[in-house]
């Protein structure tokens, strides 16, 4: 008995909007699914499906690789002996400063940052230009915030100047 009056009652809701669409105009009483795009009278527009935006691939640090320097704040390092460095899969950085040899703890982060640990140095005595120019060298690569491969070349940005290295073979 319950089950043929909610059949009734169903029967009736729908007799009375198939009513109110034909007191409105509706061309066709069709009633095809649910939602208003389903009731209305040849659909609604369709909206663009949304797409979001694509973010640019996160580069990879060239782990394992051998990077001789190039220039230092667009100077270029001069003579034979340029500084150079290596970051291995244990993450400890290692190199020559021109001079000294030298070794570190540094981490590709995300977004292209870096972060590159206390430095630990020889001691090894140096004519004061090349001193100089390892100073400035060690300074940079220590403070280095950013990097990015730009072509061929290694870039290390700080705020004690940029660092541009190719890579070694």
């Amino acid at each position: 008995m319950r089950t043929i009056r909610i059949a009734a009652l169903a029967c009736a809701v729908l007799a009375a909007d198939l009513a109110t669409a034909i007191e409105a105009g509706a061309q066709s009483p069709n009633v095809s699914g649910f939602g208003r795009a389903n009731r209305t009278p040849g659909g609604e527009e369709k909206k663009p499906q949304y797409v979001p935006p694509t973010k640019q691939t996160e580069k990879i640090f060239p782990l394992d690789s051998t990077w001789t320097a190039v220039s230092i704040n667009g100077k270029p390092f001069a003579g034979g002996d340029r500084p150079s460095f290596i970051i291995d899969k244990q993450y400890r950085a290692r190199g020559y400063g021109g001079c000294n040899t030298f070794a570190a703890t540094a981490f590709p982060l995300r977004d292209q940052h870096l972060a590159v640990g206390p430095l630990a140095l020889t001691k090894k005595p140096c004519d004061k230009g090349l001193a100089a120019t390892e100073q400035a060298f060690f300074v940079a690569l220590r403070t280095a915030a950013q990097w990015d491969l730009v072509g061929s070349q290694l870039v290390l940005k700080s705020p004690n100047g940029e660092l541009r290295f190719d890579r070694a073979l």
